[in-house]
């Protein structure tokens, strides 16, 4: 602890009897810490460092991610804005939301995505930076805005932090609602892939009492 002189405010050692520029005796003086504001300043500026450097990081694997795929193309970008278009229209706001003001469309994988072995995709999302990633599937094997906006769909809830159980889920109980049905999509390869897929990851939804090894969802 350091001596501040209370009449000239000069910072004495703490065994000095009297201030060496006025004097003045220190026995009232005011105690203080001599590496105090030094220690809260280095705190501070370590932190704020450490924060700027975090922020840069991230900022750059941004940035590779985005910067190593294409974008899509213009026809493709209208054909993408169509199906939010009509998820917004049956009532899929939160996720038309997140589609079209969030997320980012890329054509083919960066190179994070590129590690994965992937076999007839559709579409992958980067969560949480919310890049989707559309592969040429996705324009030339869906049959209309509908089953584009089912895939569309599915990447949303990716972009929410759901898993690929939770998407699946969600698609499959809302695909009336969405207007996908059996009726007229059953001959689809989309169609066939996701209730494929939504079987292996929700048995359950097909084993019900009423209807053995059917789809407990069609009612």
């Amino acid at each position: 602890m350091n001596r501040k002189c209370a009449k000239c405010g000069l910072i004495n050692y703490a065994t000095a009897p009297t201030c060496i520029r006025c004097g003045v005796a220190l026995d009232e003086s005011e105690n203080i810490s001599s590496n105090r504001g030094f220690l809260k300043s280095s705190i501070a500026k370590r932190a704020a460092v450490c924060t700027l450097v975090i922020f840069i990081a991230i900022l750059g694997f941004y940035a590779s991610l985005v910067l190593s795929a294409e974008p899509i193309t213009r026809d493709e970008t209208e054909m993408v804005n169509d199906a939010i278009t009509l998820l917004e229209h049956k009532g899929f706001g939160s996720e038309a939301f997140l589609l079209r003001r969030f997320a980012v469309f890329r054509a083919n994988d960066n190179w994070l995505n590129a590690s994965v072995e992937k076999e007839n995709a559709y579409a992958a999302t980067n969560f949480p930076f919310e890049i989707v990633t559309l592969y040429p599937n996705f324009f030339t094997h869906s049959a209309d805005d509908i089953e584009r906006a089912a895939i569309l769909l599915h990447e949303a809830k990716h972009l929410q932090g759901k898993g690929e159980k939770e998407a699946y889920e969600y698609v499959w109980k809302n695909r009336k609602r969405l207007g996908w049905t059996a009726e007229d999509y059953s001959r689809s390869e989309i169609w066939d892939q996701t209730r494929k897929q939504t079987r292996e990851y929700l048995p359950s939804l097909f084993v019900c009492g009423f209807n053995d090894f059917g789809d407990c969802t069609e009612l």
